[in-house]
């Protein structure tokens, strides 16, 4: 025999507490498909996104640090309009759920907190959530533990992660950008070989000005980068340099010009234009060999070759009909069949990432546009036009497009990024003049 007793009612006080309880771990465990919140990007009532990206707690300087980087990110990929603070309705508690009803009187659909300790060996840990204002639950969330000198790159990881959950693209943020860095007068230049982060940080010299660098572009899979060098009264020559150990080493011969090196999307072979008397020829190189082929043999100026990211297609430029124009073959040289037609020339063309488009100049009417169409010429779309733009690169995710604008005269080009839809361009700082961008693939893993 037992005794029994059926529970009466919770006190009034007991039962508020517990229902708070219950709301906030509601909000702060529900699943990420739960929520609702996502930018469709395209279309012509395309809005950027009002979001809010809260100072991280924790160290008062870190966090504005970290907080800051993902703030100006955001707002630099065109995708996102961050609130300003003034408008703050509070400074959330990152262990507590968010004030959802006054957020959302401030129009903001996103919200991002976040804070940045140590622990007792002086290392950081960095953490994020962020949340759905509308449906007030948590998307995702994530800490990060590192050094106090990666304290930026942490804003990068988290903007990419904010980014990616709620475009649904690619990430991008945390990636680098070489370029040649150009001081001097307009008729004796230095040019030097320069990396810094996408934003325009920590930039750093890669080459001293020795030798007049061009064209330089990023292996889609190491740490290294080929460019043309050239020793005054020397042919200019490809040279590839490991970012991470330094190591140096000159490609080709030394009596042909060879130039546009591009890497395959292994690594391990460049794919270059070769020059010997008044034509040039696209040639594959196994870097650790240095066996040479040949895959384009004729009188006409082939260059600027770039792989397809699963490595079967070269686009390449070539005068063959006349006018510069974009080719692609196999990566074998077979079957090689002209894609840009219309007004004017094409060159420089540079494959996405995503394989599923090709960027290139066009020139025509005294103007510089950077278009973009599918693999096979059609759907072309012009993202920018002007002078003098060239020289367009993707960003890892094939969302936005790199490229140099020089307006002539004394002065010097300048980096910039259009996405692309064409609705969005950036200018993005150098510390001088600069021109020939190359975009890192991610270095997440790297």
């Amino acid at each position: 025999m037992h005794n029994s007793r059926s529970a009466g009612p919770l006190p009034a006080s007991y039962a508020a507490r517990l229902m708070a309880v219950l709301a906030f771990l509601a909000a702060f465990i529900a699943a990420p498909a739960q929520a609702q919140l996502q930018l469709r990007i395209g279309g012509g009532n395309f809005q950027p996104m009002p979001i809010a990206i809260a100072d991280f707690g924790g160290d008062p300087s870190l966090g504005g640090l970290v907080s800051g980087v993902v703030t100006n990110n955001l707002r630099r990929s065109g995708y996102f309009t961050p609130l300003d603070h003034g408008r703050f309705p509070e400074q959330p508690n990152f262990d507590a759920a968010p004030n959802f009803e006054a957020w959302r009187a401030t129009g903001v659909q996103g919200l991002v907190t976040g804070r940045v300790s140590r622990d007792a060996s002086g290392k950081l840990k960095v953490e994020f959530r962020l949340w759905d204002v509308t449906s007030g639950q948590q998307m995702t969330g994530q800490q990060y533990g590192t050094d106090t000198a990666n304290a930026r790159r942490t804003g990068h990881l988290i903007s990419d992660a904010v980014y990616t959950k709620i475009t649904g693209l690619g990430p991008w943020f945390d990636s680098r950008i070489a370029f040649v860095d150009e001081s001097g007068p307009k008729e004796n230049r230095r040019k030097r070989l320069m990396v810094m982060d996408q934003d325009g940080a920590n930039v750093r010299a890669i080459t001293s000005g020795e030798m007049s660098i061009v064209a330089p572009r990023y292996s889609p899979a190491t740490q290294d980068i080929a460019f043309m060098a050239q020793a005054t009264g020397h042919q200019p020559r490809v040279q590839v340099i490991n970012l991470e150990t330094g190591a140096r080493q000159a490609l080709g011969s030394v009596d042909s010009m060879s130039a546009s090196p591009r890497f395959s999307p292994d690594g391990r072979k460049l794919v270059m234009s070769v020059q010997q008397g008044g034509n040039a020829d696209i040639v594959t190189m196994d870097i650790a060999s240095k066996a040479q082929h040949a895959i384009t043999n004729g009188m006409a100026i082939d260059t600027s070759p770039t792989y397809a990211p699963d490595g079967a297609q070269i686009a390449f430029e070539s005068d063959r009909g006349g006018s510069q124009q974009v080719y692609v073959m196999g990566a074998d040289g077979s079957n090689p069949h002209r894609i840009t037609f219309g007004t004017g020339s094409a060159s420089q063309p540079a494959w996405s990432p995503r394989g599923d488009l090709i960027a290139y100049t066009r020139q025509r009417n005294g103007g510089f546009a950077i278009c973009v169409s599918k693999p096979d010429g059609t759907g072309e779309r012009v993202l920018t036009e002007g002078y003098h733009n060239e020289g367009p690169t993707f960003a890892p995710n094939g969302q936005y497009v790199l490229f140099f604008r020089d307006p002539g005269g004394q002065g010097g080009g300048k980096l910039f990024m259009v996405d692309i839809t064409g609705k969005v361009e950036q200018p993005i700082p150098t510390p001088s003049y600069a021109s020939d961008p190359t975009w890192s693939p991610l270095l997440a893993g790297r």
